[in-house]
């Protein structure tokens, strides 16, 4: 005799995935990483250390206040990139009154969990030098932020369109007061030649 319990389903269990067609261990291939890669990797990783203010104007998020005037958003960071490992120098700022040992361990830890947790390869080498020690003020005085870079730069780019502008005005001016002066002078030198048409 069976017992069945009603409105009961039988259970289930979830069925793996399959296996892609062409397994990815079978395909062969090489994942490199360029220097500026892992570089760039650094550079915004090293945004969450408190005391670092900036490495030798490189790049960071400009809501922390560390954004400067730099066209290379790698700038103060050397990296060589192996196979499986990565060395890493990097010139710094530091803020003056913090402890400059405990923001170059934070350094070292950062790095290396995010160049592994993005890229797989082992940080083993990490080498700061410190070129600069200021307050945060001082830093920030020193500094230009990007937005007052591009504040100045549309600025003057705004002004220079407007005095072209203008002189473009004047000049077309000056070309339409001759072309009218001479258009002028052609109808009455064409209509003084012109033979009469009614009589």
């Amino acid at each position: 005799m069976e017992n069945k319990t009603p409105n009961m389903k039988p259970e289930t269990k979830p069925v793996p995935p399959k296996p892609p067609v062409g397994k990815a261990e079978g395909i062969k291939g090489e994942l490199t990483f360029d220097d500026k890669v892992v570089e760039k990797i650094i550079g915004i990783a090293l945004d969450e250390i408190g005391g670092l203010l900036t490495v030798d104007g490189g790049f960071f998020s400009n809501i922390a206040g560390k954004l400067v005037n730099t066209d290379n958003p790698t700038s103060g960071i050397d990296v060589e990139v192996g196979k499986k490992q990565v060395a890493v120098d990097l010139s710094i700022v530091a803020e003056y009154g913090k402890d400059i040992t405990t923001i170059y361990n934070q350094i070292k830890e950062v790095i290396a969990r995010e160049v592994k947790k993005m890229t797989g390869l082992d940080v083993i080498e990490v080498n700061v030098d410190v070129v600069d020690v200021k307050t945060k003020a001082q830093h920030e005085k020193d500094s230009v932020t990007v937005q007052d870079q591009l504040s100045d730069a549309a600025s003057a780019t705004g002004d220079f369109a407007s005095k072209q502008t203008e002189k473009a005005k004047e000049a077309l001016g000056k070309a339409g007061d001759k072309v009218s002066d001479g258009a002028h002078d052609v109808k009455e030198n064409v209509q003084e030649a012109r033979e009469p048409r009614v009589e």
